[in-house]
């Protein structure tokens, strides 16, 4: 069986981030139950030299969806613009990521094979053709960042599990 780029990109990008939707609702319904306000989850940190809750979503839906623009315009930057500041824009931000990689067709995103691109970080540039560019920099940090929401939500109480992190597996058709 061949997989393609757009099984390994659009294909993983959607499982997980149907799990991240998932892992936000249970945290929301479980701060509510609790008496408590969501967006005060949305400034959440691990520790104090990590990014918050905010970061990490926002990073999710960067690395993934922004990760196949950037492959498309052959340039890929680190997100710039206005953090979401409420649960609801956490929810916002991962809702409309879904919707646009579902827009997204197998041979739009398997016709950018073989093309170069570039991360760009202020001076620093770091050439790739896209597939390395998912492969080896995409996929690893939309893993960092959508594993790291789910911890700062478990840290702070909400009752997740492994199978909320792992969304809606690929199983063989009967």
């Amino acid at each position: 069986m061949a997989i393609s780029l757009y099984d390994v990109s659009v294909g993983q990008y959607l499982q997980t981030l149907g799990a991240t939707a998932g892992v936000l609702e249970r945290a929301e319904t479980h701060v509510r139950d609790a008496g408590g306000d969501p967006d005060t989850l949305v400034g959440a940190r691990l520790t104090e030299d990590m990014f918050p809750l905010a970061f990490q979503i926002r990073s999710v839906a960067h690395h993934s969806v922004g990760a196949l623009a950037g492959a498309k315009s052959g340039i890929f930057n680190p997100p710039s613009g206005p953090m979401p500041t409420t649960y609801a824009e956490l929810h916002a931000t991962v809702a409309d990521a879904i919707a646009a990689l579902k827009a997204m067709t197998p041979d739009e995103v398997n016709g950018l094979e073989g093309r170069d691109m570039v991360f760009q970080l202020g001076e620093m540039k770091m050439p790739f053709l896209v597939e390395g560019f998912i492969l080896s920099f995409s996929l690893p940090n939309f893993y960092f960042h959508a594993t790291t929401a789910y911890d700062i939500l478990r840290a702070n109480g909400a009752p997740l599990g492994k199978r909320n992190f792992m969304g809606a597996l690929k199983l063989k058709a009967a």
